[in-house]
């Protein structure tokens, strides 16, 4: 008999509907349950696509000895933390700060007050390496809650009080300035693998935002090694297995230091925020290379994670069905010679192992290869090539796919629409940035209400029940801002306002400029989740001074530049110290000591030639951060084309920056000229 989950949206939470534990979703009924009954909670913490989330659920939650235990000795809570960003933000920041580590899934035993006393992440079915089994785990804590429940409490009020005096360390409130960014890119280049791209050793993720800081280093003062770095980490990413060589995306991490084995699951932030970067690097390099995986990645995105009511679905499983029945990590990925030769035929098959590096040792798991790309493609016959990918990726087409989390999470379609509208405008596919505005045109219609405030997610073309958190409006506001300067469209600058309105009101401490995860007004969890360093993706911290900067720029609003500089402070006194964690903030500091410039252009008509040339001049420019309007002259539509006039009867681009502008130009090199360097 399904349990309480199965009134959920969450693909996650669903995936648990049928489990025998009682589980209840987060809720203030389940702890005026567990006040009622006199029982701890078991606040179990995870996510669709997460690999060792499934073992658990397996191992544990559809065991019906140990859901008798857990439903008779304490109240159960399950968790989407992609849904609830700021639960999973709290606790996880209480166990990592009891055990020195965190991951998912998340095990917390809480009070009805739901104040933390124990926790831990997977636990096995049986003790193992170290580890005690899980139902040891839950015999524990039930003597020491029925024994010991004043200690409990001793114990879970300490950590309380201990969370609480977590503030940040926020510096001096003022943006860094040359010597921190410097002192930020020697960092950076301490902790560069120049063997092998990437910063650290393994795991190794992608460093989206640091590349993009890195870029915008560059373009603003010429560092060639910023360049470098940039260039050499996005071309061994796209050469490994961290890439999907035939279908296009990034996997989401890489478990070795070379890119070869990733661990499987393709995330829509990961994608997005690649997408943008592969275009950016393009932008200032020109590499072929950028170019194709740029468009793969957005192809990808519009096809395998597009939903049907126009927005795009959160993530594909790691694992799938290895034809057996049997569920398995990156079956559906990774191929043997004897694969390749019973859909290539021997010759075709031979020469597939070549270019893509798969050997009879295999890379991966039982003598199965990831594909790569370790040569040069040039030395290989391209139409033969694109035969052979063509082949295998019908042939994987009819494997068993990985299963899809279609929930629509605001925060990643913000990161999406970016990337699909610039790429689309780089590269003259008007179908991607069809892609995104419809994606916004869903975050429009189904996720503002009337106030303009935002839901997280949706499903199926049902709106969630959780509110937006700061990266929701700070990612869609950058996903807006991006649509503005492609498209000319003032209503997407109006909506961008709404958005970063309720961030200067509800987000933001007006006393001190900092932000916070939740609204003011948002459910009072045990602390007040605050995090300004960026992770898999932009914080919402980084994320809203971003957009606050460019906001700024396009409409002259000072409240919002203000805000923007004030929660810079944090990377002034974080930048220098850990670079690779606030590679965002440090992009969007790089935007401020740029200007960043404004650049509006104004002609006859949007479809005059001239005028769009100019356009796609504007929104190549390198200069960091620059905002670009784009409008018939006597618009009102955007306020950077406010009296701006043609020049001598010709389309004309103007370049502001710092409060100084240059001669409006109607020539196309030396608005390029004006816009990099």
């Amino acid at each position: 008999m399904p349990n309480r989950l199965a009134q959920e949206t969450s693909p996650y939470l669903l995936q648990h509907a049928d489990n025998p534990v009682d589980w209840w979703p987060w809720s203030g009924e389940a702890f005026e349950e567990a006040r009622k009954s006199g029982k701890p909670v078991l606040l179990s913490v995870g996510y669709s696509s997460c690999h060792w989330c499934h073992v658990m659920a397996h191992e544990s939650f559809e065991d019906q000895e140990t859901a008798d235990y857990l439903n008779a000795h304490f109240v159960n809570i399950k968790v989407d933390r992609e849904e609830r960003p700021d639960v999973d933000a709290v606790y996880m920041e209480a166990v990592q700060a009891a055990t020195g580590q965190g991951g998912w899934p998340m095990t917390v035993f809480l009070t009805p007050d739901a104040e933390p006393f124990y926790f831990g992440t997977y636990f096995p079915p049986a003790p193992r390496h170290g580890m005690p089994s899980f139902r040891q785990v839950l015999e524990g804590v039930r003597s020491a809650w029925a024994d010991r429940r004043d200690e409990v409490a001793d114990i879970a009020g300490k950590i309380v009080r201990d969370l609480a005096g977590r503030e940040i360390s926020y510096g001096d409130s003022q943006a860094p300035g040359e010597e921190e960014l410097a002192q930020a890119l020697l960092g950076l280049t301490r902790e560069y693998d120049p063997q092998r791209g990437g910063f650290g050793g393994a795991p190794k993720f992608p460093p989206s935002m640091v590349v993009e800081f890195l870029l915008r280093h560059h373009a603003r003062t010429g560092a060639e090694g910023a360049l470098q770095m940039a260039t050499d980490t996005c071309e061994r990413m796209a050469r490994g297995g961290i890439y999907d060589q035939l279908g296009g995306g990034f996997a989401r991490y890489s478990v070795d230091r070379e890119w070869v084995v990733p661990h499987f699951e393709k995330m829509l932030y990961d994608n997005a925020l690649l997408c943008r970067v592969y275009a950016h690097l393009w932008r200032a390099t020109g590499s072929e290379l950028a170019r194709r995986v740029a468009l793969e990645t957005a192809d990808f995105m519009v096809r395998e994670l597009r939903t049907a009511e126009g927005g795009f679905a959160s993530a594909l499983d790691a694992d799938s069905d290895d034809g057996s029945g049997k569920h398995v990590e990156g079956a559906y990925y990774v191929w043997t010679p004897a694969q390749l030769t019973e859909v290539l035929g021997e010759a075709d098959a031979e020469l597939a192992a070549q270019y893509f590096g798969v050997t009879d040792e295999g890379t991966f798991e039982e003598g199965a290869s990831v594909l790569q790309l370790p040569q040069q493609e040039g030395v290989f016959d391209a139409e033969k090539v694109a035969s052979v990918k063509r082949r295998l990726l019908d042939a994987r087409d009819a494997r068993p796919a990985p299963g899809r989390d279609d929930k629509v999470v605001a925060a990643w379609n913000g990161l999406a629409i970016a990337a699909l509208a610039e790429t689309g405008a780089f590269f003259d596919r008007p179908d991607l940035v069809e892609a995104a505005v419809a994606a916004a045109d869903l975050l429009v219609r189904l996720h503002l209400d009337e106030q303009a405030r935002l839901a997280r997610t949706s499903k199926d073309g049902h709106v969630g029940a959780n509110a937006g958190v700061l990266e929701d409006y700070a990612d869609v506001a950058e996903g807006f801002l991006a649509l503005t300067a492609v498209t000319g469209e003032g209503v997407w600058l109006e909506f961008a306002g709404f958005l970063l309105d309720h961030v200067l009101a509800r987000f933001v401490d007006p006393e001190s400029g900092a932000l916070y995860d939740t609204a003011s007004d948002a459910e009072q969890l045990i602390r007040r989740p605050q995090d300004p360093t960026d992770n898999a993706a932009p914080s919402g911290w980084t994320a809203a001074a971003g957009a606050l900067l460019s906001y700024a720029a396009q409409t002259g609003a000072e409240p919002h530049r203000t805000a923007a500089e004030r929660a810079l402070g944090v990377v002034k006194a974080l930048g220098p110290r850990v670079p690779r964690f606030i590679g965002w903030g440090l992009a969007v500091a790089e935007a401020l000591l740029d200007g960043p410039r404004e650049v509006a252009v104004v002609g006859p008509a949007l479809d005059d030639p001239a005028t769009k040339l100019l356009h796609r001049t504007a929104l190549l420019g390198t200069a960091p951060g620059a905002v670009v309007a784009v409008g018939a002259v006597g618009s009102d539509e955007l306020p950077l084309l406010a009296d701006r006039p043609l020049v001598g009867g010709e389309p004309a681009a103007y370049v502001c920056r710092n409060f100084t502008c240059d001669a409006p130009t109607t020539e196309v090199e030396r608005l390029r000229s004006s816009l990099n360097g």
